[in-house]
């Protein structure tokens, strides 16, 4: 590992608040997508497939213990949806957008030229593969920190009883509690080449614009104006 890139891992610990790595290669490992390691074989970088399965274990874990200490009367159907809201690929991704986590993945070039540095797959992949990096060179305890803390939002919908439902869902039936709405979406702009655009979307009720946002799909564009008009509504907090 040269120094510009143990640098920036660096970097990437201090935003997140984690304690620096004992075997940095670890963190190394899990922010080197497999595009990067088929595209240049001189590096003899391992990429972050393995520690993705040992941190998809290790979310499963952390979110379901949580869920069971935090709610002891719910049964487990409802847990088991509780579960899969959290630990989904949307919520993965946007907690990895929060903190830029594209910026320091690794990426073929044909990746990148595609717009893999915002693709959720991508994102939701290499958060299950810090999650796993975190684990092996720290502890469960510290893995457990880093989930509860980076999901903490999509938990709190849990406690307000949503879960198996997306945002757009949540809104609508917010809203029509007090009868029927007028609510649409629009696409304000898009920005960018046709293989890598991004969307911004607006929600707008009975005339009203009540929130935006943007996504690389309309579809997520749609998701993250949702979100932001419950944010502007106070509704995903306590």
């Amino acid at each position: 590992m040269n120094k510009a890139r143990k640098e920036q891992l660096e970097r990437f610990t201090e935003l997140l608040h984690l304690h620096p790595f004992s075997d940095w290669r670890l963190l190394d490992q899990a922010l080197t997508h497999s595009s990067y390691t088929n595209e240049d074989k001189t590096h003899h970088s391992l990429h972050n497939e393995r520690l993705e399965f040992l941190g998809d274990a290790v979310l499963d874990m952390v979110v379901g213990e949580y869920l069971y200490r935090r709610y002891p009367d719910m049964p487990e159907g409802k847990l088991t949806r509780a579960r899969a809201s959290v630990v989904s690929e949307e919520p993965l991704a946007c907690a990895c957008a929060a903190f830029h986590m594209g910026d320091y993945l690794l990426l073929g070039r044909g990746e990148v030229r595609t717009g893999g540095r915002t693709r959720n797959s991508i994102m939701a992949d290499a958060f299950e593969a810090v999650v796993g990096a975190i684990y092996m060179d720290a502890s469960y305890s510290a893995a457990r920190e880093f989930i509860l803390t980076q999901l903490d939002k999509y938990l709190q919908l849990v406690d307000k009883g949503v879960y198996g439902k997306d945002y757009k869902t949540y809104f609508q039936e917010l809203l029509q509690r007090d009868g029927t709405q007028d609510i649409h979406y629009h696409l304000c702009h898009e920005e960018g080449p046709d293989h890598n655009k991004t969307f911004f979307m607006e929600v707008v009720v009975n005339g009203v614009t009540m929130g935006t946002g943007s996504g690389k799909t309309k579809k997520s564009a749609e998701q993250h104006a949702a979100y932001a008009a419950l944010e502007k509504m106070d509704a995903l907090s306590f």
